[in-house]
């Protein structure tokens, strides 16, 4: 291939990669938000149309969500949505409290003022957004963002970029659980608007066991109301 034509297909190249990432996020908030069920299969031609795509990019963005765990691939049998499992619950929350404590600890002992006033204003952004939206109680996506947000900025004080980025892939892989929460537990009721002024609270006295104590609680909660269900119960 010549310079010329190298450089003429770049963008074509570019344009691919830009609407692969934008059908990864779609589908990938379509798997969290429980409209693909988990275990369905991902046809590539009935997904094309349901998304105006063509079925390359498709491709590629399930391949990347497969690289998550959002999405399972086996040879010659395509894709499929991510099964869910009470053990993965149970691994994934057990896990995310060994990191995230530790990196709270430290995010409490190090943090600074610019830290505290952070947290603050992204607390009270979070506070006053409603957690469900519609009559269908999806999550709502800018509580959803806030949300992550918020557990982010607890931890960005840590001094730790891998403690930081562990804690960012287990809370990707919880995303879709705490949807399939409100689906599946609706009655359950928690306050969690006051779970997180009581972490906030904690986090700004420097107290770091009581912080601890309440985020551990924080994930336990929606992991016990998950298995509560019989789809997870085991």
């Amino acid at each position: 291939m010549s310079r010329a034509e190298r450089l003429s297909a770049q963008p074509e190249a570019s344009e691919k990669r830009t609407m692969a990432s934008q059908l990864e996020a779609r589908v990938r908030q379509d798997i969290i938000n429980g409209r693909l069920a988990p275990g369905s299969k991902l046809r590539l031609k009935e997904l094309a149309e349901s998304y105006d795509a063509g079925v390359i990019p498709l491709r590629e963005a399930l391949s990347r969500l497969a690289a998550t765990g959002f999405v399972a691939a086996a040879e010659q049998k395509g894709f499929s949505v991510g099964h869910i499992s009470a053990e993965e619950i149970r691994d994934i929350t057990n896990t995310r409290l060994l990191i995230e404590c530790q990196a709270l600890r430290l995010s409490i002992a190090q943090g600074d003022l610019d830290w505290e006033s952070r947290l603050i204003a992204i607390h009270h952004r979070l506070e006053r957004l409603p957690v469900v939206d519609g009559p269908e109680r999806m999550m709502n996506t800018d509580w959803e963002a806030a949300h992550e947000e918020f557990h982010e900025a607890l931890l960005s004080a840590c001094g730790s970029p891998w403690l930081i980025r562990f804690s960012g892939m287990l809370r990707d892989q919880t995303a879709r659980y705490r949807q399939l929460s409100l689906l599946y537990t609706g009655s359950v009721e928690r306050d969690v608007p006051h779970e997180h002024r009581s972490l906030l609270q904690a986090a700004l006295a420097r107290d770091a066991e009581q912080a601890c104590a309440l985020l551990s609680e924080h994930y336990q909660a929606t992991t016990r109301n998950l298995l509560l269900h019989e789809r997870l119960s085991a």
